[in-house]
């Protein structure tokens, strides 16, 4: 049996009360320095993963005591690598042998490469599974609302990125025009030139044209509110923190808001904590790591700022073949209910265009 790691972080400060309630009366440049100065963790131990197959893998959580904030802004990368690459080195101390890099770890700096340059076990990012899964559910949404993406519109809020790149590249084909959304306006037209009928925006108001928006920036805030989006739209938001506000579930019931990469695992799987999924359902770039575990693919995959189409489909065919799959929707925290599905189909007809139009 193969072992696996898969490093966690705290999104914000305050996280630090759920393992020291005081913490929820410190100020946040207190908690963060004391971040800066705590080294890993082992947050749970996860058992029970069993492939379809038969194959068995076990693994780890380590807590990365750093916030996107830090990782991003407050410290030097070299201290940013530091840490992960410590994470490894603990990892490869319980018996891992590969290691999965969550959330800001896997796009911090050059994405994971120098990493696993410095490990001593396999790293992956797991981000071709996300794209896989926000592919998956995405087209699944748009046919139980019923768009057409043949007529209809897709926007790529983020698109520059590794995930925003090549879901554009890889959903524009099916649809009659797409938006890719980034900041740089030369990036985003490389990637607009890469996809199919396809045009850059540096606007995210852009997105209003559209009948389905994948969203996945690393912004760390909102970035899509209810005045950006058409009536029936489907979003896709992939990103954490992420990039839909709130506002959108409170004030557009004629949305649907879907999170990308909730999946199922295969076994009777214990992860030892709670991450806020049901039992047994975990963030598709946690799948990833356990289905290479699970293979035996001990070796380094999804790496840098680039995801090949090539390897999302590999991880399309590894997941079919253990017995990963999509664990319906969720939006916000919840199971997004038939209720959610219908208000968007009638938004959808009401635009009196017909669907997809």
């Amino acid at each position: 049996m193969h072992r696996f790691a898969f490093v966690i972080h705290p999104i914000k400060p305050k996280d630090a009360a759920r393992k020291y309630p005081i913490a929820k009366y410190m100020p946040d440049w207190l908690i963060e320095k004391f971040y800066g100065r705590k080294k890993p963790f082992i947050g749970s131990y996860v058992k029970g993963v069993e492939s379809k197959t038969g194959a068995k893998t076990e693994g780890l959580f380590i807590i990365c005591p750093l916030t996107p904030d830090m990782m991003l802004h407050k410290l030097p990368l070299d201290a940013v690598y530091e840490k992960l690459i410590y994470c490894s080195e603990l990892a490869k101390s319980e018996g891992a042998e590969i290691m999965g890099l969550g959330a800001f770890t896997s796009v911090v700096g050059d994405g994971g490469v120098t990493v696993a340059k410095n490990s001593p076990i396999a790293i992956t990012t797991g981000n071709s599974y996300t794209i896989a899964t926000a592919i998956q559910g995405a087209l699944k949404a748009c046919d139980i609302i019923g768009v057409r993406p043949e007529s209809s519109v897709l926007a790529v809020v983020g698109a520059t990125g590794s995930i925003g790149r090549t879901c554009a590249r890889m959903l524009s084909p099916h649809f009659s025009r797409s938006i890719v959304v980034g900041r740089d306006p030369e990036r985003t037209q490389a990637v607009a030139d890469e996809c199919a009928r396809a045009e850059a925006s540096v606007d995210v108001a852009s997105i209003k044209a559209a009948d389905l928006v994948i969203t996945v920036t690393s912004a760390g805030a909102d970035l899509i509110f209810p005045e950006h989006l058409k009536p029936g739209a489907i979003i896709c938001d992939v990103a954490r923190p992420r990039d839909v506000s709130v506002k959108v579930a409170k004030e557009r019931p004629d949305v649907l808001v879907i999170e990308g990469g909730v999946v199922a695992v295969p076994g009777n799987v214990d992860f030892g904590m709670s991450f806020g999924f049901p039992p047994k359902t975990a963030y598709a770039c946690m799948s990833e790591t356990m289905m290479l575990a699970l293979e035996g693919k001990i070796e380094n995959f999804t790496l840098g700022k680039d995801v090949s189409v090539e390897q999302v489909e590999e991880t399309i065919r590894l997941a079919d073949k253990h017995g990963f799959e999509l664990a319906g929707f969720r939006s916000f925290e919840r199971a997004v209910e038939e209720e959610a599905f219908e208000r968007a189909r009638t938004a959808l007809m009401g635009r009196g265009l017909g669907v997809g139009a």
